[in-house]
C-alpha cells in the first residue's frame, strides 16, 4: 500500500530529477518553445519540496493536491496549469484515503491525465506531455517500471511528430526532429514514480 510518505518522496525525487535536467529541458525548449521550461519547473519543485517538507499532508490525496496547487501559482506558462491540473485531479481521484494500492493511484493517474487532455486539447500524437503520460498510464497496471519505460519512449518518439498544439505548433514542419519538452518533462515524473517505489533517488530528498 502506499501512503502520504510515499507521495512525499515522489514529489521529492521529482524535484531533484528536475533539478539535475533543469538545463536539458530548457535546451529542448529553446528551438521550439520559450527556453524556460527548465528554469520554470525547477522553480515550482523547489517550491513543492519546501512546502512538504514544512507541513506534510496526512493522505496521498493532498500531498498531490497541494503539490498542484503550488505548481499552478509558481510555473509560468502553460505549464504551471498542465502540471497543476495532473496533480489536483490525480490527487481528488484519491480521496481521503490515508493508503492506496497500484490499481487505485493508475485510476487516479488517468484521471489525471484526462484532466490535462481537456484542459489543453491534446491527444496522442500532437507532440506534447500527453505523448508520454499516456503510455504510462497504460503501463502502471503492469509496474511501475513499465510505466517508466513507456513514459521515456513515448518522450523520444515526439521526436519525428509535428506540434499541433501549444507554442511549438506555431513552427509547422520546422518543430519536427525536435523532442518534445514537455513530454521529456513528463517521463521524468513518472521515472520518478517508479525510482521512489523502488527506494531508488531518496538520496536526493
Amino acid at each position: 500500500m502506499l501512503d502520504a510518505d510515499f507521495f512525499r518522496r515522489w514529489m521529492t525525487v521529482t524535484a531533484a530529477s528536475v533539478d539535475r535536467e533543469a538545463d536539458r529541458l530548457t535546451a529542448l525548449d529553446s528551438p521550439i518553445g520559450d527556453a524556460d521550461h527548465g528554469s520554470n519547473l525547477q522553480r515550482g519543485f523547489a517550491a513543492v519540496r519546501t512546502a512538504l517538507e514544512k507541513e506534510p499532508p496526512t493522505t496521498p490525496g493532498a500531498v498531490l493536491v497541494q503539490s498542484g496547487r503550488l505548481l499552478v501559482s509558481t510555473v509560468g506558462g502553460a505549464s504551471g496549469p498542465l502540471y497543476g491540473t495532473l496533480l489536483r485531479r490525480t490527487g481528488k481521484a484519491l480521496g481521503e484515503a490515508t493508503e492506496v494500492d497500484e490499481r487505485q493511484l493508475a485510476e487516479a493517474l488517468r484521471a489525471g491525465v484526462d484532466a490535462v487532455m481537456q484542459l489543453g486539447g491534446a491527444a496522442a500524437g500532437d507532440k506534447t506531455m500527453i505523448d508520454a503520460l499516456l503510455p504510462a498510464v497504460d503501463a502502471l497496471g503492469d509496474s511501475f517500471a513499465a510505466a517508466r519505460s513507456a513514459a521515456e519512449e513515448g518522450a523520444v518518439a515526439t521526436t519525428p511528430l509535428r506540434a499541433r498544439k501549444g507554442r511549438a505548433s506555431y513552427l509547422g514542419e520546422r518543430s519536427i526532429g525536435h523532442q518534445d519538452p514537455g513530454a521529456t518533462s513528463a517521463a521524468l515524473l513518472i521515472a520518478a514514480l517508479a525510482d521512489a517505489a523502488s527506494g531508488a533517488g531518496a538520496g536526493d530528498e
